[in-house]
C-alpha cells in the first residue's frame, strides 16, 4: 500500500510517521508513505496556498489550484488515481468497518485541510470522500490525518508480526478488547485470573471472548445492540452486566 498526504507540516507528519511500528513498516517496505509540501504546488513568491472567501466572513481558504497540481503530480509518480480522502468534521465517522474497507485500496491520497477548510470545488470535482475522526474541530487537518494514516497503515500486510495482532484487537471484529495481564503474577493483593497461566488455550480463548463480550456490554452497548449473539452469549452479557 502506498499512502500519499498533502500538507503544510510534512515536516512534522513525516517525522511522526517514521517512528514506533509505523516507521519501521516504512523501512521494512511493508507500507510506502509520502509526506507532500502543498506550498511546492504555489504560484506566488510568498508560495500562498490560501485567499479570502467570497461572500464575506472569518479566516481563509485553502485555493483549488495547488491542491489540484499536487494530486495530478501524485497520480504522475503512482502511475494511477489514489482513493482522494480529504479528513473533514463534516466526513463519514472513520471507524474499523471503514478502515477494512478503505485498507483494500493499494494507493490512498489523504489531503488535510487547513485556516477554514478547503474550495468546495475540490471537494465536488476531486475528492472520492470526506472522513471524521470525532464531532469536534482542531485547528487543522494534519492530527487527524495522522491518526486516519497510522491506524490503516497497521493494516497493511507486514508491518504487523502478524494479522492476529491487529484481528484480536477492539473494534475489529466488533467487540472491545478483553482485559490483559502480565508479570508479576500478584500485584498489591491483586491476582491474574488463573485461567490465563492454566495452559489450557481452549479455557484462555473462551475466557477471552468471554470478558470481550462483558466489557462491550458495558462500555459500549450501541456496538453490543449491532452484535449478532447466540442465546450463550445473551447469558453471559444478562449474569455479568445486566444484574449490577
Amino acid at each position: 500500500m502506498r499512502i500519499d498526504l498533502i500538507t503544510l507540516f510534512p515536516e512534522m507528519c513525516d517525522a511522526v510517521l517514521s517512528e514506533s511500528i509505523i516507521g519501521r513498516g516504512r523501512k521494512s517496505g511493508a507500507i510506502e508513505i509520502h509526506c507532500h509540501q502543498l506550498r511546492d504546488y504555489a504560484f506566488d513568491k510568498h508560495r500562498r496556498v490560501d485567499d479570502t472567501v467570497y461572500g464575506g466572513g472569518m479566516g481563509m481558504l485553502m485555493k483549488c489550484e495547488p491542491i489540484a497540481l499536487c494530486y495530478e503530480d501524485i497520480c504522475r509518480q503512482t502511475e494511477s488515481k489514489p482513493y482522494f480522502v480529504y479528513m473533514s468534521p463534516q466526513g463519514k465517522p472513520l471507524n474499523q468497518e471503514k478502515l477494512k474497507e478503505l485498507s483494500e485500496h493499494k494507493n490512498i491520497c489523504v489531503l488535510a485541510g487547513h485556516y477554514e477548510g478547503v474550495d468546495q470545488r475540490v471537494i465536488d470535482t476531486m475528492i472520492d470522500e470526506e472522513i471524521s475522526i470525532g464531532d469536534y474541530v482542531l485547528t487543522g487537518g494534519e492530527l487527524p490525518a495522522l491518526v486516519f494514516i497510522d491506524s490503516l497503515s497497521r493494516m497493511a500486510p507486514g508491518v504487523l508480526s502478524n494479522n492476529e495482532c491487529f484481528m484480536e484487537e477492539s473494534h475489529y471484529n466488533g467487540l472491545l478488547e478483553y482485559p490483559q495481564y502480565t508479570k508479576p503474577q500478584v500485584w498489591r493483593g491483586r491476582e491474574v485470573p488463573p485461567v490465563l497461566y492454566s495452559g489450557d488455550h481452549a479455557k484462555v480463548d473462551r475466557w477471552r471472548y468471554e470478558q470481550s463480550l462483558i466489557a462491550t456490554a458495558k462500555k459500549r452497548p450501541d456496538m453490543i445492540a449491532k452484535k449478532e449473539l447466540s442465546q450463550e452469549d445473551k447469558r453471559i452479557i444478562c449474569e455479568n452486566v445486566d444484574a449490577e
